[in-house]
């Protein structure tokens, strides 16, 4: 179709759906009435390919991935459908001959933040990876009610309030009532009949509770072609909504009970489960999940593609996203064995050739562990089944290892102690075809410490995918003006093939290239300090050096160290006013777990520090701290175009990879980094003279710990780190609460992250950083070198990476078609 027809096209479909679908006058309708217009118009345009995908693999019955996470950390989805789907300047013309300003329209989009932090990030970038690639592929999550909690900044601390992203309705999915499932929990177990097999009781359930598991799609386009696959998410409705004889007895509150209490299941992500409560329902939601996903896709199997139930592995792999979705493997296991019939083996030999799993954490207090007691009531027959498993798998660990019990302790899934419990990573491990790191470092890690003993036992089954991130949403959409200037010099093939980026570095030393990219650093910049002013009320200079850490609050990724740096620069400036000191803006945004009490401490200090920094006018404005409220998705995408400096300072051996890394580089910000998760690879690639690595890498940690770390001799030894800790002891910040950080400060004369070990290292390379900085050209030429290595880091290449390594699965490529009177076909 050409540019003017698709134009009207737009045009017309856009009226439609605001008079016809939404039933609103087009001079009465508000911003809002006209983005959900919009969305039904780009999501029409999605509907033909949709169905033509499915289609598709319904005709060759491919093997199909499944993607099972408990996040999945969408953001907007508008302006990443437009690009995917190449109209973006078609709708941009559209929208502004009706009168309408497209930048407006898309604010009006709530993210959609079903997840924490980077997994669930990953798991989005994924999706779209998968489609740009035509690998066929279903996502499986859960529709929460509320999402990640909007976070708010009061009296210098985080205060949590719902985030009702439904609130406004969600124009992107499909509600699916024909798919809907059964999920039970409780019950008991009882013979399946007189029969027994191979040494194993049948058994089945009875008593148990029921819940409807709800189907929501939305539709995941591909980039640059014709493939749309699924996100299917769960929403938990109960079996019998209303009670009417009880309404009618004047029973009012319990006649809506049980609605009440099934949705409750998928009401929050992540609910507290510091109480028994909260355990039981996190257990719910995690079963709830993989129970209904099992169920869709067998039917898939073997009803709709009319394929025996043994044959799943030649047409589905699940890929296990953390061990979040780790209830899979038993159900599925009872599933085949208790309602199939199959025998223990050749269900278990089933089940291991079906599932992988990918880790994300290399702490060991970090794995995800179930009490026996709480599973015992929830999933008795789950339960059952892991003894089974866990019985039979040490019963081979003991063949193999004879003699050897602290191994046999060691690898047991069912641990012992706090409380006997589930050990879910392991139960991963035992059933996983393949079990995966995300770093190269990660991955040796994983192999040579926490899963040791597995590596021993299981050799080959370790393998490394490196993350990655979509260049789709993270360059081509967050920074448009430089991916016009990258598709100047070397064409516009990079978004689907990124390592196309590598002959952008040839004009790293080329001035008038440099230069532009300074223009294009320097326009973001602004935008983001408009932001600011707006958000937190702080005016900042854009020609001030950006430095930028926005990720999850933890204490392994060490905010508190980049924290305590600004203050001690804030002393120096007062002890030396006339010092040179390369102006800084240091921005963080972050998120602290509801009941993580540290986190929230290191959150209130930065913003207290913010607070007396911002306003002493003794400084100049040389440094400025900005804590950006409710970071999120959208957020990012201007951020992060906007960074001069990149922080990614966990300690060394304690991140997985991360992606912000990734982000930040891609778009052209300098990283300094410990030598820890995918900064090692980022390292290797942009060149040791293009980025800032400091600090212990793992074997120096480790020597360290051994020979016994004293943090209180390093901070004696620091006077611009004691002198920091002091006034932040002394109340200097929150001067009507003196003691408010006393823990804070107190915690680091334990320092199990090495905040003081790390401080000396991080003061010398951020000296080096702005010695640098004060050369722009020299900057900027880093920087161009920077994106043009960023090839490797494509959530594409990463995709590919399990394609071929894991999942054994092939593209299928969907043909345009056309479906709708009103489709326009063949428009790209």
């Amino acid at each position: 179709m050409k540019k003017e027809e698709l134009i009207a096209y737009i045009k017309e479909s856009f009226i439609r759906h605001l008079t016809l679908s939404l039933a609103k006058r087009p001079g009465k309708a508000s911003e809002l009435d006209k983005y959900q217009a919009l969305a039904l118009t780009i999501r029409d345009m999605m509907v033909g390919k949709w169905l033509a995908t499915r289609d598709e693999y319904d005709k060759t019955m491919p093997k199909t991935v499944c993607y099972l996470s408990l996040e999945y950390l969408i953001g907007r989805t508008l302006g990443n459908s437009m690009v995917n789907l190449g109209i973006y300047d078609e709708v941009e013309e559209a929208v502004r001959e009706l009168g309408c300003d497209l930048s407006k329209l898309r604010e009006e989009e709530v993210d959609a933040g079903l997840g924490n932090g980077g997994l669930g990030r990953l798991a989005a970038c994924f999706m779209d990876s998968l489609a740009t690639l035509e690998l066929p592929a279903f996502g499986y999550g859960i529709r929460y009610d509320y999402g990640i909690f909007r976070q708010e900044i009061e009296n210098s601390c985080q205060v949590e309030e719902p985030d009702n992203w439904l609130s406004r309705g969600n124009p992107w999915e499909i509600r699916r009532p024909e798919l809907s499932r059964t999920v039970f929990f409780g019950g008991r177990t009882v013979p399946y009949n007189e029969e027994k097999s191979a040494n194993y009781d049948r058994k089945r359930v009875v008593s148990a509770s029921a819940v409807t598991a709800m189907p929501y799609d939305t539709p995941i386009p591909g980039y640059d072609n014709n493939t749309v696959n699924t996100l299917r998410l769960w929403s938990a409705e109960a079996v019998e909504e209303f009670n009417l004889s009880k309404f009618n007895a004047g029973d009012y509150i319990n006649a809506n009970l049980e609605a009440s209490l099934s949705g409750n299941i998928t009401r929050v992500l992540y609910p507290s489960d510091n109480n028994s409560q909260g355990k039981e329902l996190r257990l719910k939601q995690e079963f709830f999940l993989v129970s209904a996903t099992l169920q869709d896709l067998i039917w898939r199997v073997t009803m709709d593609w009319r394929k025996p139930v043994t044959d799943l592995p030649k047409y589905a792999v699940i890929q296990l996203n953390d061990t979040h979705p780790a209830l899979a493997i038993p159900e599925l296991m009872r599933i085949l064995v208790d309602d199939r019939g199959l025998e223990w083996d050749d269900a278990w030999e089933i089940v291991t050739k079906t599932f992988n799993y990918t880790n994300h954490t290399l702490m060991s207090e970090a794995l995800e562990t179930w009490p026996v007691s709480v599973m015992e009531k929830l999933l008795p027959r789950q339960l059952e089944i892991i003894y089974e498993i866990n019985g039979r798998f040490l019963r081979e660990v003991s063949t193999k290892y004879l003699g050897d019990n602290n191994r046999l302790s060691r690898m047991s899934i069912i641990g012992e102690t706090p409380v006997k419990n589930v050990r879910m990573a392991y139960l991963c491990v035992a059933a996983g075809s393949k079990v995966n790191g995300v770093a190269e470092l990660h991955t040796e890690l994983l192999k040579n410490g926490l899963f040791h003993d597995f590596h021993e036992f299981f050799p080959g089954k370790f393998v490394n995918v490196t993350n990655g991130i979509t260049p789709r949403r993270w360059l081509l959409k967050s920074n448009p003006v430089l991916s016009s200037l990258i598709s100047s010099k070397i064409g516009n093939r990079w978004p689907k093939r990124l390592d196309m980026l590598k002959e952008f570095e040839k004009f790293a030393d080329d001035p008038d290239t440099v230069e532009q990219v300074r223009l294009i650093k320097h326009a973001n910049k602004e935008v983001l300090a408009s932001i600011i002013r707006s958000e937190c009320g702080v005016i900042v200079d854009p020609d001030s050096m950006f430095d930028v850490q926005v990720k999850r609050l933890h204490e392994y990724k060490r905010q508190l160290l980049n924290i305590l740096h600004a203050i001690a620069d804030y002393l120096k400036i007062k002890e030396n006013p006339g010092m040179d000191y390369v102006p800084r803006t240091v921005i963080f945004g972050a998120k602290a777990a509801p009941a993580y009490y540290m986190a929230k401490q290191i959150i209130r200090l930065i913003n207290a520090a913010a607070n007396v920094i911002n306003e002493d006018h003794d400084i100049g404005g040389k440094l400025r701290i900005v804590f950006l409220p409710n970071y999120r998705v959208s957020l990012a995408e201007k951020i992060i175009p906007a960074a001069d400096l990149s922080e990614q300072i966990s300690l060394a051996g304690t991140e997985a990879s991360g992606t912000s890394n990734m982000k930040f580089a891609l778009n052209g910000a300098l990283t300094v980094g410990t030598m820890d998760g995918a900064n090692v690879e980022i390292h290797r690639h942009v060149g040791e003279e293009n980025i800032f690595i400091f600090g212990m890498n793992v074997d120096e940690v480790k020597a360290r710990r051994e020979s016994g770390y004293n943090p209180g001799l390093c901070i004696e030894q620091n006077p611009w780190l004691k002198k920091s800790l002091d006034l932040i002891r002394g109340g200097f910040f929150l001067p009507n609460e003196k003691d408010a950080f006393r823990s804070l400060v107190d915690s680091l004369y334990s320092d199990y992250f090495m905040v003081a070990g790390d401080f000396d290292a991080y003061m010398n390379v951020q000296e080096r950083i702005s010695n640098l900085y004060r050369d722009q050209a020299a900057w900027h030429s880093k920087c161009i070198r920077n994106i043009a290595n960023m090839g490797i880091f494509s959530s594409d290449r990463s995709i590919q990476d399990y394609a071929s390594m894991i999942w054994h699965v092939a593209p299928v490529h969907v043909s345009p078609r056309k479906h709708l009177s009103l489709f326009p076909e063949d428009h790209v």
